[in-house]
This record gives structure tokens, sequence and C-alpha cells, in this order.
């Protein structure tokens, strides 16, 4: 026992330093936090250049003329915005296409029923909006005026604060403050995936490749090699999401303003215990699941190119039950949503979006759960037992019914 655990150490201990010291996974885990660091850059200056734009902008008022039919804009407030009234519309579209005027306003009898028509010199996609901007401005300036009550003027354009409180079984729901923490842990799962399921592929087609899986096989026990081999992956995975998170987390903390990062409001969180231990053992059954996939096919395959015509199908499972998220969300029943939420490979992302949004009741993720903890366990299993017989099959396809037939003579 003492040396199965000093082998078990040894594997990892090897698997995570040589991983971790490929040129390759330098590249590929420094790519991303370099590319976001660059984009940081990128936005904090064109935010800053933005803000010195809007600032001048803004203090930059132009003139323009205005006809108004309505009876509702108030002159004076016209006039100090930089209006000129006019009963000529015809010159005074005509001065705003020569250029000898910046814009023309054309306010109807019944803004209700007919368009304001705006009429401005073009100053580019961007900088033409403030014509329009200015022409609201003017009609809800008139209005707010002409109501005389800030109450009544709130209540009628939905300038107002509302406090909701829903309840779920006699006590104050949660709400969206108790949803993201759930969901967390399928945030989690995609990152975890995405990141490390080409290394689980080629965890085990590495050494078949190199053809030196015999040789590893007389020291160690094959459970032994598989567990050290998913235990660095885990491993590697967190050091990738470390450094994939670190330079978000400081983009946030120093420079959240300049660069438009939305504030989080920590405090209206919910982390309730049910769904939070469910969505963590959802994570975990599912992780052990797609491990023991993707280990099985790297037994199976000769090679990592042949390994790739199934490894994209099956991280496609990880996506097709979103086809199907409002009916997860409004209709877990349908039977599309309970076929995905027990099948193996659409099971943890189904069932992690239904912890999430409170649809996944307790027997339903007491099944789940237990589900893929069992598939996953028979999965990492047979993928030894394949990896045990086929580190020798080089130059095709390993037969899953053949290795038992030879394990069977070989018991015998």
């Amino acid at each position: 026992m003492a040396l199965k655990q000093h082998n078990l150490g040894t594997v990892v201990a090897f698997e995570f330093s040589r991983t971790i010291k490929k040129k390759g996974f330098a590249i590929a885990t420094l790519a991303i936090p370099l590319l976001l660091i660059l984009v940081f850059a990128l936005v904090f200056a064109s935010n800053a250049s933005s803000k010195d734009s809007a600032d001048a902008q803004k203090n930059a008022q132009f003139s323009f003329t205005y006809n108004d039919a309505s009876g509702i804009i108030l002159g004076p407030g016209a006039k100090a915005a930089g209006g000129t009234y006019t009963d000529n519309p015809e010159a005074a579209i005509a001065a705003v296409r020569d250029g000898s005027s910046a814009a023309y306003f054309q306010f109807p009898a019944d803004p209700t029923k007919e368009p304001v028509k705006v009429y401005g010199a073009d100053k580019g996609m961007f900088e033409n909006g403030k014509y329009e901007a200015v022409a609201k401005q003017l009609l809800q300036a008139s209005a707010q005026y002409a109501v005389g009550s800030p109450q009544l003027t709130a209540a009628l354009t939905g300038k107002v604060q509302l406090d909701s409180q829903t309840f779920k079984d006699g006590q104050p729901a949660a709400g969206i403050g108790g949803v993201i923490p759930p969901l967390l842990f399928l945030v989690i799962f995609y990152i975890s995936m995405i990141l490390l399921s080409n290394l689980m592929l080629n965890s085990t087609l590495e050494e078949k490749e190199n053809r030196v899986t015999e040789m590893i096989l007389t020291t160690l026990n094959p459970t032994t090699l598989i567990t050290g081999k998913i235990i660095s992956l885990f491993m590697v995975g967190l050091v990738q999401i470390g450094v994939f998170l670190a330079p978000v987390g400081l983009a946030y903390l120093f420079f959240r303003d300049r660069l438009a990062l939305p504030e989080m409001d920590l405090s209206s969180l919910v982390f309730e215990p049910g769904p939070m231990i469910t969505g963590a053992l959802l994570l975990l059954g599912g992780f052990t699941v797609f491990t023991g996939v993707l280990v099985a096919i790297g037994a199976i395959m000769p090679t990592a190119k042949e390994a790739g015509t199934i490894f994209g199908p099956l991280m496609a499972m990880m996506f097709i039950p979103f086809y199907t998220f409002s009916l997860v969300i409004s209709n877990p029943g349908a039977l599309i949503v309970q076929i995905f939420t027990y099948f193996p490979l659409t099971a943890p992302v189904t069932a992690l979006l239904r912890n999430g949004f409170g649809t996944l009741n307790p027997g339903e993720a007491i099944i789940v759960i237990v589900e893929l903890f069992v598939v996953g366990i028979l999965i990492l299993r047979l993928a030894v037992h394949l990896f045990r017989y086929g580190s020798i099959e080089y130059g095709r396809k390993l037969s899953i019914a053949g290795t038992f037939r030879r394990s069977e003579l070989t018991a015998k």
C-alpha cells in the first residue's frame, strides 16, 4: 500500500511538472491573460479618449432652428439650448443642407401621432445622435414644466424606484441574488472542461504515441497511473484558472471605472446551502463523467488525430442543453428537458441550469448526482481496463469487446 501511495505521488508530481514545463502549455496559458491585458489597455485608452470627446461635445453647444406646431416647446428653454424659432421650414431645411445651419427640428401638432422631424449636418454615425437627443430633451423639459409636479413627471416617465419581494414556501425568496451563486458551478464546469478536455484526451495518447506505455506499466498499476494523471490535470486546471482570472480581478479592483466594468453588489447574493451543495456535487459528478469518457477515448484511439473525430461531438454535448434554455426555465417537465436531465453527457449542464433557477427538486437532484458518480466511476474503471490492453495497440483502434475476451483468457 505504501508503495502504491508513493507511486501515485510520483505520477502526480511528474505529470504536473511535465505539463506546466511544456512551451505549448506556457504559451496557451499566458496567451489569454496577455490578450486580456492588451484589450483592457486599449479599452482604457479608448474610454479616456471617449470621455474627453464626450466632455468636448457636451461643452460645445450647437445652434439650431425649430418650428413648433404643438405649442409644447417653451421658447426661453429652446433659446437657452441654442435654438431659434422659424416660420419658414423650407428655408430652414435648405440652410441645413447647404451647411449654414447645424440642425432644424420640426415638432408636429400631435407628437404622439406624428414623428418629430430632425434635420442635421452629417457629423458621423455616432455624433449624429446628438440631434435626436436634443429634440427629445426639449420635449421632455417642456412637458415637465407644463405638468408642474416632479412626482407626476416621475410617474409618467417611469423614473420611479421599485422594491419587490416574493415568497416561496412561506419564506422570502432570494430572487436573482439566489440564482447567481449556484450558476457559478456551471461556469466553473465549462471553464474546467474547455481548459482541460484536450489534456484529458492526450493524457493516455501521449505515452501510446511515444510507445513507452509497456515500460511504464511494468512498474505502475494502470489504476494508479490514470488516477495520478487525473489529479495532476485537476491541479493544472487550477493553475490555468488562477492565471486567467488574475488580470480580470486586478482590472476590476484598480481600473473598474475607467474600463466601464459593471459594479457588483456582493451583499445581494444569497448562498443557500441546498442549491450550493447540489451544485458542487453536480460539478464533481459531471467532471468525473467527462474525464472518464475522454480518458477512455484516449485509450481506444491510436493517435490524437483519430481521437479528434470523437472529441468534437463529445464537447458539443455540453452545449446542446442551451438550445432548450427557455424550456429548462419555464417548463422543466417537458420531455426533452427530462431526457437532457438524465442523459449522462447532457445531465451536468442541464441539472446545473435547473439547480440555479430553482426547477430541480431534491428527488431529481439526488437521482442525477448518484447517476453521474456511478456512471463516471464505471467509465473510469473501463478507461483503466482499456488502457491496460490498449497500451500496445499503436496502429489501429482498440476493440472494446476484444479486450474483455482477452481479459477472460488471461484469467483462465
